[in-house]
């Protein structure tokens, strides 16, 4: 039985134009040198605070290849210790024993095997899967980190929802580094 106190959030970063990678998947963009001067830090150990708030984390093949490249090039494994259930019909591999592989379908595994075990479940990658979870009616809030660059041309945050979702507006938040975080809540 799931858990009725479990919620599902959908998170991306994503240019200020909407696309979370360009056509070739470059992220590059991500890092920002802008500055905001009336925007709020990110201190370490708010980041810490808030990561350790997230049971567990979703997301698609691609989003997990481009993890695996980032902890190879030295920059870490983003989700800590925390159980990561990737969505694949391929054969990866399988960097760490807190990653699961899935390929059956999406509300089975949020609804009978995600919300009995954790409270606050993050689908964080990639935009079909994104769509996908709005389109079953799964996500119960978006969150969306815009990174102040236009990059012209990619991959859009919700690629191919084809129907419209209404959101309820419940915080923004503007950071030093120019990032400005908009949290909504999908109505039913």
């Amino acid at each position: 039985m799931a858990n009725q106190s479990a919620r599902v959030t959908i998170h991306m970063a994503a240019s200020l134009d909407g696309f979370i990678a360009s056509r070739d998947g470059r992220v590059d963009w991500l890092e920002t040198a802008d500055h905001f001067e009336n925007g709020e830090i990110l201190t370490p150990e708010a980041i810490q605070q808030f990561l350790e708030s997230i049971d567990c984390y979703v997301m698609g093949s691609r989003t997990y290849e481009t993890a695996l490249r980032f902890e190879a090039s030295g920059q870490g494994w983003a989700y800590g210790d925390k159980p990561v259930v990737v969505l694949t019909h391929r054969g990866l591999p399988k960097n760490r024993p807190t990653v699961a592989f899935y390929a059956g379908d999406l509300r089975s595994l949020v609804n009978e095997q995600l919300k009995p075990k954790f409270r606050n479940i993050w689908f964080v990658g990639g935009a079909e899967v994104a769509a996908e979870c709005l389109r079953l009616g799964l996500a119960d809030e978006v969150r969306f980190s815009i990174i102040p660059v236009v990059i012209g041309d990619g991959i859009s945050f919700f690629q191919g929802l084809r129907q419209d979702v209404p959101l309820h507006l419940i915080e923004i938040k503007a950071y030093q580094n120019g990032m400005v975080a908009l949290r909504y809540g999908v109505r039913r």
